[in-house]
């Protein structure tokens, strides 16, 4: 997926994970598949663009974050 990004925020290839999902209070829990580029703002808030083209604002407020990393890929990139 190639990012067309004209926001002049900066985005971290995150592409070596399979899935990531948020976890909120409550039980509640989104997951993104294929996350490929994530922008965290000093609010919190995280942009995403998934493999689909998809993009995605996920506002603070979970309590934990959790990802797979692909085969051989790093399980840390930022």
């Amino acid at each position: 997926m190639e990012l067309r990004n004209e926001s002049g925020l900066l985005f971290t290839d995150i592409s070596s994970e399979v899935r990531r999902s948020y976890h909120y209070p409550g039980g509640q829990v989104l997951t993104i598949e294929g996350p490929q580029f994530l922008h965290v703002s000093k609010s919190g808030g995280h942009r995403l663009l998934d493999e689909a083209g998809q993009s995605w604002y996920v506002a603070p407020g979970w309590r934990a974050i959790n990802w797979i990393a692909k085969d051989d890929k790093p399980h840390f990139v930022k």
